[in-house]
């Protein structure tokens, strides 16, 4: 079976800036909560090098279809990601504890 090659992943400043939110956020109460919680996301979206067609389209009223793959990680957050050739683009991380309506509209 012929191997593919790894995607590269690229993460949009946006979702950087929400990652460090949510990582800031958490130090306030627990910095061994907030470690882990980046250290996930970050081991989660580098898994996104092998196989990103592996998670299903985010399918929502406002969003363009089959555009967007969502990931859940731990019980809070989802990842959202394009895949474009062989480079995977991370564009959201969002935290679900929080209104994110204003990502579909």
């Amino acid at each position: 079976m012929e191997k593919k090659p790894p995607y590269k992943v690229i993460v949009s400043d946006r979702a950087r800036q929400m990652l460090a939110a949510h990582v800031l956020f958490l130090a306030q109460k627990s910095p061994a909560a907030a470690r882990k919680t980046k250290n996930e996301l970050m081991d989660a979206i580098r898994s996104l090098s092998t196989m990103p067609e592996r998670f299903p389209f985010l399918n929502a009223e406002f969003m363009p279809l089959n555009k967007y793959h969502k990931m859940y990680v731990e019980k809070w957050y989802l990842i959202l990601y394009q895949i474009k050739d062989q480079t995977v683009y991370v564009d959201y991380i969002v935290d679900c504890r929080q209104d994110y309506g204003w990502l579909v509209k």
